[in-house]
């Protein structure tokens, strides 16, 4: 399997691509086509799709990150002359392609969510166990840092995200927390967030097994990054920029990401929308997509034993007509 063929290379970059086989699979990559990875990160899926490349085929992949562009831009080294990498959010993958006068690709790739060595670096602020400057920028050149959230948002907008983005049950008492505590002095760093958090909820949510500040600091990236808000549009964009046969793939690691990427395939491969007793339809909604499958594609158990960023990961491919 190629996980097995690649782990010592990937253990060398820190970074063991989810869903791996999966992915290649999904995409039905052919040697000579035109592929885009929108989320490039450590490159270790662009890695395996530009092993199957011929010298006429082509990967272009894009990162918001500046810094894991640079890596991937190492570790792509040996297929300089077939790969693209340019310094971008998904969101602009239609603007990207009209700038590289690609009309449409093969297949393209989405793997959401913040990355092992995102949460690794301590300094950039995304982990709850390191205590660093608040910041969760996966663009470090994005004006808006998690610090102007936490000590900057109202207590509706605070509680808001925390109960839509991290499904924080106790997301009043958390943002209540937050600005009894900000009233005081700024909240600087993670380790004094996570203190709110932990101040804000009861003795029995402290004994639970899952970390007591994860749900804020998922709700609080997601807001700093727009995640979800670019899901639909990209979604669309996508569907519109791959040739007939193409496929899309898009990996996402919680029930949020899940149900917009779900309903939004859905819509993408649902044709007429006229009410049932219209004799012919008015509407003129054809679909663009198939579903590959009706259901997500998730981990094998073989792979959680050396993966387990890929319990939660679940898989969704639709194919464009």
């Amino acid at each position: 399997m190629a996980f097995d063929r690649n782990a010592e290379a990937d253990q060398a970059y820190g970074h063991k691509p989810v869903l791996l086989d999966e992915c290649l699979e999904a995409l039905a990559i052919r040697p000579d086509g035109v592929y885009l990875d929108g989320t490039l990160g450590r490159a270790g899926h662009s890695l395996e799709i530009l092993r199957r490349l011929t010298a006429g085929g082509r990967l272009i992949g894009l990162d918001r990150d500046g810094t894991a562009l640079e890596a991937a831009r190492v570790r792509l080294a040996e297929y300089a002359d077939r790969v693209t990498l340019i310094h971008s959010n998904f969101s602009r993958l239609a603007e990207v392609l009209d700038d590289l006068h690609i009309d449409a690709v093969d297949g393209m790739l989405f793997d959401l969510g913040v990355s092992s060595p995102q949460l690794d670096d301590a300094e950039r602020g995304f982990s709850y166990m390191h205590d660093a400057p608040l910041d969760m920028r996966m663009d470090r050149t994005a004006g808006l840092t998690a610090r102007d959230v936490v000590n900057g948002w109202s207590y509706e907008e605070l509680r808001r995200i925390l109960f839509e983005y991290g499904e924080e049950r106790y997301a009043p008492a958390i943002a209540r927390h937050i600005l009894e505590r900000r009233e005081k002095a700024p909240i600087e760093t993670t380790g004094q967030l996570v203190e709110v958090i932990r101040s804000a909820m009861p003795p029995a949510a402290l004994r639970e097994k899952q970390h007591p500040a994860k749900r804020s600091f998922q709700a609080i990236r997601i807001a700093v990054n727009g995640e979800l808000e670019e899901l639909p549009p990209m979604l669309r964009a996508a569907a519109q920029r791959l040739h007939p046969g193409g496929r899309l793939a898009v990996i996402s690691f919680h029930s949020l990401e899940d149900r917009i990427i779900k309903k939004t395939m859905q819509e993408l491969a649902t044709g007429c929308t006229c009410p049932p007793n219209f004799p012919v339809c008015v509407c003129g909604k054809k679909p663009q997509m198939k579903l590959v499958s009706r259901k997500p594609i998730v981990a094998t158990e073989a792979e959680l034993t050396y993966n387990p960023r890929a319990r939660s990961a679940k898989l969704r491919v639709a194919e464009k007509l």
